[in-house]
């Protein structure tokens, strides 16, 4: 077991979203007792339709690409990713200063970013976000 991976597997919510840690592999999603029902059911019902119950969520959102199903499920479900990216910043004394930024992404710009693009920015993926309201519309 990988301890490491522990601070990067979590599932909390607020009143609008739902936050699960990227690290999180499907079939360990499935297994979580806080992860909910809804949630737990559309990953059985129609994300694994086109991916391996053990994918991680930030391996499968880093690949993603616009012809699976899971990418359309998702956009159902008004899925943000919050990533990590290579940015060059300017100190208060002018000069410039790379480092890593968080910032937080639509799925469909994520997706609409070629490997060589996500690899030159360094991109890496922390977390999935999902609206409760598109979880509660969502059928099963």
């Amino acid at each position: 077991m990988d301890y490491q991976d522990n601070d990067f597997k979590y599932f909390m919510q607020d009143t609008g979203s739902i936050y699960l840690g990227a690290r999180f592999s499907y079939a360990e999603i499935l297994a979580q007792e806080m992860v909910s029902f809804k949630y737990k059911s559309i990953v059985e019902h129609y994300i694994l339709k086109d991916t391996d119950p053990q994918t991680t969520l930030e391996s499968q959102l880093y690949y993603m690409t616009p012809d699976q199903f899971s990418y359309k499920t998702y956009l159902q479900l008004k899925a943000r990713v919050k990533v990590s990216m290579l940015a060059v910043r300017k100190s208060l004394l002018g000069k410039e200063k790379a480092g890593y930024v968080n910032k937080v992404m639509k799925l469909d710009e994520i997706v609409a970013m070629n490997l060589a693009q996500k690899k030159k920015c360094g991109m890496i993926v922390q977390e999935l976000i999902l609206s409760k309201l598109a979880i509660m519309g969502f059928n099963v």
